[in-house]
């Protein structure tokens, strides 16, 4: 079934907070994995479903600091993950499935942006092996636990207008441009969730990508206050100047209403933002509001999910459905 990239009016929007779309709705006997829920936009995701009965597996590098920050969340439980380390994947993969439990909703909330050119795995720029082949191979090694009915996020962002998959460099060998690499990234989460949902559907998996917003996490962590100021994010002084950045609450209201919203129903492999389906982004539009085309379009789905499969030697759901 393939869904339409198209608003539904759902009646939420840009201020919505994560725990308002969740009113009346009780999550107990459901099981939750949001990669680094104990910071950002994920700490706020882990206590809002955790308000609503959730069990949330939060899969965290540091896993002292996410305890810390989490030991007041009823609900919120923490194993080691780092994704930058495909031997990190499968040992918390493992682990996991070890336990027997079914997983209702993966959430891949973390991410790293703009950080200076850094390499990881077999050479893999950090963005794009963090950020997008991390996730993939986490979703790979979990269907065992995620078959049978589930939905997954892959927390995207309007950074993906600034650039598509650069098929003839990828791995940004010859000139490294933090911002392109994060864009690139963000169109990988994007397509993942396209190709996965296709691949998904039989198994009753549904996926799904979307924008935030623009908040004051720790993502900013790379940035200087001077990049801030130059961008119009801070005054002079330092304080917030975009209005249209969202508080933690509101950006994480998206992804949560995209793993649990009823609305979705029967849908999947479209990108939402302000707690909606987005729209198409005309050409020349340079708003960076709704989706780009490039982001969601299905022959380069497949094509990064060859890729991605290729560069980690995971492919378990390509091989089930043509089985």
């Amino acid at each position: 079934m393939t869904s339409k990239q198209s608003p539904i009016h759902s009646g939420f929007g840009a201020t919505t907070t994560a725990a308002e779309t969740l009113v009346g709705r009780d999550l107990s006997n459901t099981t939750v994995v949001v990669t680094a829920g104990h910071s950002g936009l994920g700490l706020e995701t882990t206590r809002a479903l955790a308000n609503a009965g959730a069990r949330v597996i939060v899969a965290a590098r540091d896993v002292e600091v996410a305890r810390a920050k989490t030991s007041e969340i009823s609900g919120a439980e923490v194993e080691g993950l780092d994704l930058s380390s495909l031997a990190s994947v499968h040992d918390f993969a493992r682990r996991f499935l070890a336990t027997g439990r079914h997983i209702d909703i993966l959430i891949g909330n973390a991410g790293i942006m703009a950080c200076p050119e850094t390499r990881v795995g077999q050479g893999w720029e950090a963005q794009f092996a963090t950020n997008h082949l991390g996730h993939y191979v986490l979703v790979n090694l979990l269907w065992p636990a995620l078959k049978g009915g589930a939905r997954v996020v892959a927390v995207s962002s309007a950074g993906h207008h600034q650039s598509g998959i650069r098929w003839d460099d990828v791995q940004f060998k010859h000139s490294y441009d933090k911002w392109l690499a994060y864009g690139q990234s963000k169109t990988a989460n994007a397509l993942f969730a396209v190709h996965l949902d296709r691949l998904g559907q039989n198994e009753g998996v549904r996926a799904f990508s979307l924008h935030p917003g623009k908040i004051f996490t720790p993502l900013q962590r790379h940035l200087s206050q001077e990049e801030m100021i130059a961008a119009g994010w801070l005054d002079t002084s330092g304080n917030p100047a975009d209005p249209t950045f969202k508080t933690t609450q509101q950006g994480a209201a998206t992804q949560v209403w995209a793993a649990t919203s009823p609305q979705l129903e029967g849908m999947g492999g479209l990108y939402c933002e302000d707690c909606d389906i987005a729209s198409l982004a005309s050409g020349d539009d340079d708003s960076f509001v709704g989706v780009r085309e490039y982001a969601i379009d299905p022959e380069q789905a497949q094509r990064l999910w060859a890729l991605s499969a290729e560069l980690t030697g995971i492919d378990a759901l390509s091989a089930q459905s043509s089985a």
